[in-house]
């Protein structure tokens, strides 16, 4: 077992002479991206950074994020990646719950000063602050002199990162994994992909998710493979880079590959260099697979199944055929164990990649891993005789909106503090370019007015604009059973 710092030493000694980032102008080798990874890591050790202090980083999916995360981790500090779609009291809230020691942000990003925002929402602000600007030129040159020991001391059994993930209490939980696992699973999913090298990797998922940092930064490392980030996706833009850089890797959410097969400057480009495509989070209809790989070149399409509390469950293989692809979520990756209950049907995990815990929350730690070690996902689903698993419903009513998971007792949550609202419901709904968009029942305090734009207008200035509901209908009443809980399979079966 090793580090994620000797993956990286491991990988400039390999690879050195290989590009390890593109970005716009920006072009480092292996080589090159490690002394900037050190330089960073020294910084951090002349701000005081010590083994285990946690350093959050709000940015888009860039070269320096790539930088910084690494930096700090070769610091032997604790990575906390935050939403850039998240509001100011939502960054407080993750800022402050780590207790975190040094951020780094950019900004303005999409034309959003996060750094303003988490002032604004009165955020105790760490003691180092790190800030890309928006030319995008930095100056993290630190003394390198300790750099080397402290990534040496570092332990595969150390806290890696904590990622955040919705709860269905509303409340955001921290799964904390070790650097042993963060690899196992990079590892594995490079593995099924049979990642090389020779790869080119366009990344649009973003870096602050388990994908885009997982099974994207860290699954290039491990094999040598080029990363190229984009920081928000745009068609054209994607189009062109899979053409001028030769992109053989594009993994994303089936939105992704929709947008691109629907793009009318698809036929202006060649992206015969497309090979391996990775997707989930979502139904994949039969006719999208053929697609993709007759219009768009991929040899192969894979789609896999996790969560943020075990990143990587199950993965296709390359040789499955196109019905697989689409109707199930392939068989469990290297290590993991997967099976169902015998009464709910939930889908139970088991493996050296599941997280260590939820951080400073043992209660929800043990509720979401038994004593047996397994993890229960709340997620509702069988296996066939192969061992392939397919999804079917969701215990957490959770919904999935441009591939982000949206927990609707968040998003009630949010609902419950507004004026004049008395209850609501939020349920998923179809939705033909994001997959699914949240639709809110809300029932108003009597005798006070509320309009669709109230509502939706509130949700933006206090939600990640992924949770926001698309979709207002006001009741007089919600659907209840006897004992009081809303039904909401009545709310998604009504017309």
């Amino acid at each position: 077992m090793e580090t994620i710092p000797a993956a990286v030493v491991r990988a400039a000694e390999r690879f050195g002479d290989r590009e390890a980032v593109v970005d716009g102008p920006v072009r480092l080798t292996y080589a090159e991206l490690y002394e900037r990874i050190r330089r960073c890591a020294g910084l951090f050790l002349e701000e005081g950074i010590r083994p285990g202090d946690r350093i959050a980083i709000c940015s888009p999916n860039t070269y320096h994020w790539v930088i910084a995360a690494l930096g700090a981790l070769h610091a032997g500090a604790v990575l906390v990646p935050i939403s850039t779609r998240f509001t100011g009291p939502e960054m407080r809230d993750i800022v402050e719950r780590t207790d975190a020691r040094a951020l780094v942000f950019a900004g303005p990003f999409l034309g959003v000063d996060r750094f303003e925002q988490l002032v604004e929402a009165g955020t105790r602000i760490p003691p180092t602050v790190l800030r890309i600007p928006v030319d995008g030129e930095v100056d993290w040159n630190g003394d390198t002199s300790g750099v080397d020991a402290r990534a040496a001391a570092v332990s595969p059994e150390d806290v890696s990162d904590i990622l955040f993930t919705s709860g269905t209490t509303g409340r955001s939980k921290g799964a904390m994994t070790a650097h042993r696992q963060a690899l196992g699973v990079a590892r594995g999913w490079a593995e099924r992909g049979g990642l090389s090298a020779d790869d080119r990797y366009l990344v649009v998922n973003p870096f602050f998710h388990s994908f885009g940092y997982k099974a994207g930064i860290l699954v290039a490392v491990s094999r040598g493979a080029t990363m190229i980030p984009q920081a928000t996706f745009d068609v054209e833009q994607a189009l062109r880079i899979i053409e001028q850089e030769r992109v053989t890797v594009l993994p994303g959410a089936p939105t992704i590959y929709q947008m691109l097969l629907n793009s009318p400057l698809r036929a202006n480009h060649d992206l015969s260099s497309l090979r391996l495509a990775v997707t989930g989070a979502a139904t994949v209809p039969v006719a999208l697979v053929e697609r993709m790989q007759s219009e768009l070149s991929f040899d192969t399409v894979l789609t896999a199944y996790g969560l943020t509390e075990a990143v990587v469950a199950t993965m296709c293989v390359a040789d499955d055929d196109a019905k697989t692809v689409a109707h199930t979520c392939g068989r469990a990756a290297d290590g993991i164990d997967v099976r169902t209950d015998p009464e709910t049907n939930e889908i139970l995990l088991r493996g050296p990649n599941v997280m260590l815990g939820y951080l400073d929350d043992p209660e929800a730690t043990a509720k979401a891993i038994d004593p047996d070690g397994w993890l229960h996902t709340g997620d509702v689903g069988h296996l066939d005789e192969r061992g392939y698993l397919t999804i079917t419903d969701r215990i957490k009513d959770m919904y999935i909106c441009g591939g982000f998971n949206v927990y609707p007792a968040e998003v009630e949550q949010a609902l419950a503090r507004l004026a004049g609202v008395s209850e609501s419901a939020v349920i998923g709904v179809p939705d033909a370019r994001l997959g699914e968009v949240g639709k809110a029942f809300v029932v108003p305090v009597q005798g006070q007015q509320l309009s669709t734009e109230d509502v939706i207008m509130y949700c933006k200035q206090n939600l990640a604009n992924y949770k926001v509901p698309r979709q207002v209908e006001f009741r007089e009443q919600l659907p209840r059973n006897a004992s009081g809980k809303v039904l909401k399979r009545v709310l998604r079966e009504a017309p």
